[in-house]
């Protein structure tokens, strides 16, 4: 079985954000996988570990995403690709896009990512991926079988759960619950320096600008206001009415 893992490094979820002129400051930040991520990469190893076969690590991202990519051979994936070149930066269309072009020319059975990235949360990704590659998605996947040619997921739909079949090739995001990440070890670290990571270029995937510009830009990035205590209204109903309405218009300025 040939599996493919869409990974993404992030800030570790413990880290400070510290916001500075319109940008997050990166500066002594810790980065790990994903998290939502580290659930494909572990699920990918027992698959392989079940079925046998490949697991291939797939990421766009800085050269710092290495790292990552290191945890996850650690872990036990055989081989990695990592596009890092600035032009392949972009937006949700322009990942979709790239790792779209990664997967070009690879057999693969399924393919597994995060149901999202905790620093953007947009949930996009994969989606995207699944639709340019014109195969099947099940989204927010906690339990994963595959016998033969068919997959059989669970999956969580607002605090219930559907059951979804479908047929290889297909796409999965995990989500939290689907299983609990190893830990590298000693050995799997010692052997991850010496598994295969293929750096690519805009050039080595045949792509170019026009093909992958993103489609949204980050207008502002700011930190939520400190909360404050909340105000107790008093007087009698319409008093109370006026005051509040006053306060959401003014102060709150959320309606017109």
């Amino acid at each position: 079985m040939n599996i493919l893992v869409c990974l993404k490094q992030t800030f570790d979820t413990e880290e400070r954000i510290v916001v500075e002129n319109g940008a997050i400051k990166e500066d002594g930040v810790r980065f790990v996988i994903n998290p939502y991520d580290e659930y494909a990469v572990e699920e990918a190893i027992r698959l392989k570990e079940e079925h046998g076969g490949q697991v291939t690590i797939l990421s766009v991202g800085p050269s710092r995403t290495e790292e990552a990519i290191r945890t996850a051979l650690a872990m036990g994936a055989d081989e990695a690709v990592l596009a890092d070149d600035p032009a392949l930066f972009g937006d949700e269309f322009t990942a979709a896009k790239v790792l779209a072009a990664m997967v070009k020319g690879r057999e693969y059975d399924i393919i597994l990512g995060g149901n999202q990235a905790v620093d953007d949360g947009s949930g996009q990704v994969a989606i995207r991926l699944a639709e340019e590659l014109g195969i099947p998605h099940v989204g927010t996947v906690t339990k994963l079988v595959v016998e033969g040619n068919s997959v059989t997921a669970h999956r969580d739909a607002e605090g219930d759960e559907e059951v979804v079949t479908a047929s290889l090739p297909v796409l999965v995001t995990a989500q939290q619950g689907l299983n609990e990440p190893r830990y590298p070890s000693l050995i799997g670290i010692r052997k991850a320096g010496k598994k295969p990571l293929t750096h690519v270029t805009m050039a080595d995937l045949g792509l170019s600008e026009g093909d992958i510009s993103a489609r949204t830009a980050v207008i502002e990035t700011y930190l939520p206001q400190p909360k404050q205590a909340g105000r107790i209204l008093s007087g009698d109903m319409a008093d109370q009415v006026k005051e509040l309405t006053q306060a959401l218009r003014s102060v709150e300025k959320v309606i017109g």
